[in-house]
């Protein structure tokens, strides 16, 4: 998957190299659960600027991003404190500038600005779930994390099955810091994306929503609504391994995912308990499509286990005979960028992003 593939995410861009109006505007977008892209001159600007929900352009770098020649688009407000020298609307209008505003007298419209609809970060959800247990579900769903966050898109894995293996030990990551579904239980609202990341284990660009090793008890429905809603707003690439019965918490994360996958091995009894699942699973994820494990004991194809779950095939990938070993010394799957589940991931992650921009 190249970089070019990847889902390009819509956030809000502060331009300038003044500390004091950068520290305002990151606490005004983290306000409203923003995520912002920062850049210090217009050439580093250059690769966020058409795509940005919105854009702040300092007053201290007006002069230069006019002689960048920034392309004219909308959504670009220049902005600094109520002390600095305003430009001339002829400086303006070469920026394509549609507000100028000084802080602290233009907070309350900028919060109301940026907590619109239109000026959302738009993180892609996939959801993934087993045909049978242990078809290997959770292990896809890291392998699909860890590719992301090795492509750079920032990446949550979210562990919604509370009586699964837990995510966080899928990774290798069980003794990392940081919080669990119990202590987000009761989340409900709209939770600051920056907050939760910033609460969750991780490490680079992916970080892990999942269980202690306490009882198992149910996400609460409103914890996993406002958790995805802070996920898609905060994240460019949301994973969530589902389980296979579909609950009103389940049914919330199928729901909001922008592609789910079943994963079945090849073999007669999965295929069997598949169809079941998929049964549950399809009015509440229509994207639903097949990941085939195989080969299988007793020689199934690939064409055979689409034929028999009546889903459409998503990808396939040969079982891989030292993945198992690798996972319990911890190693998170997919991570060398080598192998058939490293392959299969990219592939899928490649296909989502050009499904997106199709329809963009």
């Amino acid at each position: 998957m190249s970089s070019s593939m990847q889902p390009v995410p819509r956030r809000p861009l502060i331009v300038t190299t003044d500390p004091d109006l950068l520290d305002d505007l990151l606490r005004l977008t983290a306000e409203v659960g923003l995520i912002a892209d920062a850049a210090t001159d217009a050439a580093s600007a250059q690769r966020f600027y058409e795509t940005a929900s919105i854009v702040f352009i300092g007053i201290d770098k007006a002069e230069a991003c006019v002689r960048a020649r920034l392309p004219q688009r909308p959504g670009v407000i220049l902005i600094g404190h109520h002390e600095d020298r305003l430009p001339d609307w002829a400086e303006a209008d070469d920026l394509g500038v549609d507000h100028i505003v000084t802080l602290p007298a233009a907070e309350p419209w900028l919060l109301e600005r940026l907590a619109s609809s239109d000026v959302e970060a738009d993180g892609v959800i996939v959801a993934v779930t087993g045909g049978r247990g242990g078809a290997g579900a959770s292990v896809l769903a890291g392998a699909l994390a860890i590719t992301g966050a090795r492509f750079g898109m920032r990446t949550l894995l979210v562990d919604a099955d509370p009586l699964g293996g837990g995510a966080d030990l899928v990774l290798g990551w069980e003794h990392l810091d940081g919080l669990r579904w119990p202590e987000l239980s009761g989340a409900s609202g709209k939770v600051p994306a920056p907050a939760l990341v910033d609460a969750l284990p991780g490490r680079s660009e992916l970080v892990v929503l999942s269980w202690d090793r306490g009882e198992p008890a149910a996400v609460p429905t409103e914890a996993m609504v406002a958790t995805l809603d802070a996920a898609r707003r905060g994240r460019d690439l949301v994973v969530i391994d589902v389980p296979r019965h579909v609950d009103e918490t389940t049914a919330v994360a199928l729901r909001s995912a922008d592609r789910a996958y079943l994963v079945v091995p090849a073999e007669l009894r999965a295929c069997a308990a598949a169809t079941r699942v998929a049964a549950t699973v399809l009015p509440h994820a229509p994207s639903l499509s097949l990941v085939v494990r195989h080969p299988g004991p007793a020689g199934l194809t690939v064409k055979a286990v689409v034929e028999a779950v009546h889903l459409p095939l998503a990808g396939a990938m040969r079982t891989e005979p030292l993945l198992a070993k690798e996972l319990e010394r911890g190693v998170p799957p997919a991570a060398s960028g080598r192998g058939p589940l490293a392959v299969l991931c990219e592939r899928l992650l490649g296909d989502l992003a050009m499904t997106r921009l199709a329809v963009a």
